[in-house]
């Protein structure tokens, strides 16, 4: 297992809609705080969209972070077929073991028949390509409905990222996501928080804290992982 950090740890530098940043992050300067945190991996998501690099800038991305002894890692949103194997090329250019995909996207909703259906048919692809596709286990699906995603499909270059957060959306706090999904797990997405209750009593807060300071099992997850294989 290999610590790392994503396009997402720094979602505020890179700029969010309705929050632009004076001065945003681009994927050089991701890239550079990666190697000052020295860490190993970097994944970049769909925040920083690879696709939208000119290829001079997407070269040079590479050969630094080889330089520098750093992986790459690719991510994007939606599941259109054409969409996923240009991101099965990036995965590809990059080095990327991994394609981490969450599966909708502002316009697109698509039912879990159609998800399915989709990763069964791109399956023989990836895995020519060497590359796993690793969907993110978010909101809109429970963890038991992305298990049976999983095992429809029933193919190893299909697996999870592990998120950690996203499933309070579902009502599903981490042991239950953990449990369920951890065999399934390619890569993990570790994100520290707490939940406390509103001043008024009436309702509570679940906000996000820098990692060690919230109320996350650290040790406990990675190590849950671990056993899962």
């Amino acid at each position: 297992m290999k610590l790392g950090i994503s396009s997402y740890t720094c979602t505020w530098a890179v700029g969010m809609a309705g929050h632009p940043p004076p001065q945003p992050l681009d994927v050089m300067g991701l890239l550079e705080r990666a190697h000052k945190l020295g860490v190993a991996v970097l994944q970049i998501c769909d925040n920083l969209p690879l696709d939208a690099l000119p290829a001079e800038q997407l070269a040079a991305m590479i050969q630094q972070a080889r330089a520098w002894g750093i992986d790459l890692e690719v991510g994007t949103r939606g599941i259109d077929p054409d969409h996923l194997r240009r991101y099965l090329a990036l995965a590809r250019q990059c080095g990327s073991p991994i394609c981490r995909v969450v599966v909708d996207t502002a316009a697109s909703h698509p039912p879990m028949e159609e998800i399915v259906a989709t990763f069964r048919a791109l399956m023989p692809e990836f895995q020519e390509a060497g590359v796993c596709l690793a969907v993110e286990n978010h909101d809109r699906f429970t963890a038991r409905e992305f298990l049976g995603l999983l095992e429809s499909v029933d193919h190893p270059s299909l697996g999870i990222c592990l998120d950690v957060a996203n499933s309070f959306g579902a009502l599903e706090g981490p042991e239950v996501v953990v449990k369920t999904l951890a065999p399934w797990a390619v890569n993990l997405h570790v994100k520290d928080l707490m939940i406390s209750r509103l001043s008024h009593n009436m309702g509570f807060i679940i906000e996000g804290r820098p990692v060690g300071s919230g109320q996350l099992d650290i040790p406990g997850l990675v190590e849950a992982v671990r056993q899962a294989g």
